[in-house]
């Protein structure tokens, strides 16, 4: 009995996936949509323009983001996160070799 019960914990733990939470907390945008989102790179965004990748945060974020060079990446920013920002950050990411930019929302 203790076997399977090893067995399972086992299991249970190579199925999870453990993720770190988030660096501040966002509000993400309400939306319809139902695409999910990719796997892989995060980029998170505050309603202050604050930004983190990868644990560096501020302009740090973007060289780190640079060296990671994904072609796909998944942005969370908060909902207060200013458009014109936005529309900077989404040509700085261009720049920066990101293909695919997908961004977090919550369906209502």
């Amino acid at each position: 009995m203790i076997n399977v019960v090893f067995l399972l914990l086992i299991f249970f733990l190579m199925a999870a996936r453990i993720a770190p939470p988030p660096p501040f907390d966002i509000t993400l945008p309400s939306a319809a949509g139902e695409t999910p989102l990719g796997e892989g790179a995060i980029l998170f965004a505050a309603a202050d323009g604050t930004l983190s990748f990868a644990g560096q945060s501020g302009a740090a974020s973007l060289t780190a983001l640079q060296t990671q060079a994904p072609e796909r990446l998944s942005l969370r920013a908060d909902a207060a996160f200013p458009a014109p920002e936005l529309a900077a950050l989404l040509a700085d990411l261009a720049a920066l070799g990101v293909a695919s930019v997908d961004l977090a929302i919550q369906t209502p």
